[in-house]
């Protein structure tokens, strides 16, 4: 079960609506968070339910400051401090290879490039995690750098809406159930269809 979950993105004015940031722009779109206090520790916002839906255990989210590159530094000390698992932990962040409005449960794996993904892992010793990935897409002209860090348009926000509204109810059941019992129907989801 999860016990953790990250949202991998940049801080700062300037990155709000940026397409890297897609995870904190999902986290805004769930109504229970705005329930939770946080507070800045272990390099980021963090803040923790200690009863959630049937849940026993405490659930704590996270918003990593170091930017996206050092995600790791925010993530491994949570972890620690609190004797998480990495097998617990669920990094929801951009995905390049899946277009705007597919969604992807992953297990582990490769990292895809993603520099979020690689800090996570380099700090953890392990790429054994739970992923929750956000299609954003390649461009299709230029540089992959300047991509990720360009805001989305007025009617990929619109879309980002409608898609964020139907993952709701697959989001509290992420955090209430076996992970792994989702996994196969949410691998790919194209939530535009």
């Amino acid at each position: 079960m999860i016990s953790a979950v990250a949202f991998l993105g940049n801080h700062g004015r300037k990155y709000q609506q940026n397409r890297h940031n897609i995870a904190w722009l999902f986290a805004r779109n769930l109504s229970f968070l705005s329930d939770i206090y946080f507070q800045t520790k272990f390099n980021g916002q963090m803040g923790s339910i200690q009863h959630f839906a049937d849940r026993e255990e405490p659930l704590y989210f996270l918003f990593p400051e170091t930017y996206m590159n050092l995600s790791g530094q925010s993530i491994g000390p949570l972890l620690s401090f609190y004797k998480l698992k990495p097998e617990n932990l669920l990094v929801v962040h951009d995905e390049l290879e899946l277009p705007l409005g597919t969604v992807s449960l992953k297990w582990a794996g490769g990292l895809g490039g993603h520099n979020g993904l690689r800090s996570t892992k380099e700090c953890l010793g392990t790429a054994d995690f739970w992923r929750l990935r956000l299609g954003i897409g390649r461009p299709v002209h230029g540089d992959v750098s300047n991509w990720v860090l360009s805001d989305f348009t007025d009617d990929e926000s619109i879309i980002l809406g409608q898609v964020f509204a139907q993952m709701d109810d697959f989001f509290l059941q992420l955090l209430t159930k076996k992970p792994e019992n989702l996994a196969k129907k949410w691998q790919k989801q194209n939530l535009l269809v």
